[in-house]
């Protein structure tokens, strides 16, 4: 039997869990103009809303859409304050429960994960598998192609019925699931913006996550969001895992790998993952990311934005790149 939330929908709701949640969501936000409009009547949206959930009569408003590169275009789908108070309140109660039973080399949006890492145990892996580099390994690496605006909702809900047994909570989130679909489909897509969004990616490809290691027995794999790598001493081995993969995928998550973005290639001929071309001793920047991080040296040199990007590239070997930002910012 697969686990099962114990947290009810009361405790998501309750007036305390949304308090909570608001002093979460406000950090860094009180000077934003919608938060500080909310915030002038806090207590009595705050009761509104749970009255608005207790009754059932919540409904997710709309989103205002804008566009960020990041570094490729993003369209990013903005939701109202008061949504996004749910947001935080689901969020709470749910991401405990499900880290959980997320397999430990998941490392996107989660607490005490993250790129780093992320990297660093793709670093691990390759050592074991290369047995200190005196072997060869080889690295399948894949992206899943248009991630967000591809997750299904029927699917996405049948994965939350097997762990979350009240109705209600499953009424509430269909509620969020349902206030999106991707343009020119029905029932499809969760837009980039909501922190709900993150966790349910998760949840959805945890069942990937869970076939890949327990179905196919992979010992060395490593996902980031859309982004994974498996590895191998064995080229033969990843070839043959390669269909199984995309098949699971397109049945059971009507998902497919960006074709272009399918390598499977030696780690001392340097593969690219998380922003960094990776190879058996050390691991440097991507072309495009130094020249996009160079560009906004040059745009805006100040001391913050500069830490921001010597913090970055603290993770590789970066000499060459400190020393052009050391001579834009003393220009």
């Amino acid at each position: 039997m697969k686990s099962q939330l114990s947290h009810s929908f009361r405790d998501i709701i309750s007036v305390d869990n949304l308090l909570s949640a608001w002093q979460e969501f406000v950090l860094g936000k009180k000077q934003k103009k919608d938060v500080s409009e909310f915030n002038l009547s806090l207590m009595d949206d705050i009761l509104q809303l749970h009255e608005d959930l207790a009754n059932k009569t919540y409904q997710h408003g709309g989103y205002y859409a804008f566009n960020i590169s990041d570094p490729k275009p993003r369209s990013i789908h903005k939701a109202s304050v008061r949504d996004r108070l749910v947001h935080h309140a689901i969020y709470r109660i749910l991401y405990p429960f499900f880290d959980k039973i997320f397999i430990f080399d998941s490392y996107s949006c989660r607490l005490n994960k993250g790129t780093h890492k992320a990297l660093d145990r793709f670093k691990y892996f390759a050592n074991k598998v290369s047995k200190n580099n005196t072997k060869t390994c080889w690295i399948l690496k894949g992206d899943i192609k248009k991630f967000f605006a591809n997750i299904d909702h029927q699917i996405l809900t049948d994965i939350l019925e097997e762990h979350i047994p009240e109705k209600s909570i499953l009424w509430l989130l269909e509620r969020i699931i349902s206030s999106f679909s991707t343009s020119g489909k029905t029932n499809t897509g969760l837009p980039l913006g909501n922190l709900t969004s993150q966790l349910l990616v998760n949840i959805y490809m945890n069942r990937f996550d869970q076939f890949v290691k327990h179905r196919l027995k992979v010992r060395y794999y490593i996902r980031y969001a859309d982004d994974f790598v498996v590895m191998s001493d064995n080229k033969q081995e990843l070839e043959n895992l390669l269909p199984k993969i995309q098949i699971f995928l397109k049945e059971k998550l009507k998902l497919e790998l960006h074709p272009d973005k399918i390598l499977i290639r030696t780690l001392a001929a340097g593969v690219d993952f998380l922003g960094w071309v990776n190879f058996p001793d050390h691991r440097v920047l991507r072309t495009t990311t130094k020249r996009r991080m160079l560009k906004r040296v040059v745009n805006n040199p100040k001391r913050e934005t500069v830490d921001s990007y010597l913090g970055l590239i603290k993770w590789g070997n970066t000499e060459k790149i400190k020393e052009k930002i050391w001579k834009i910012i003393k220009i």
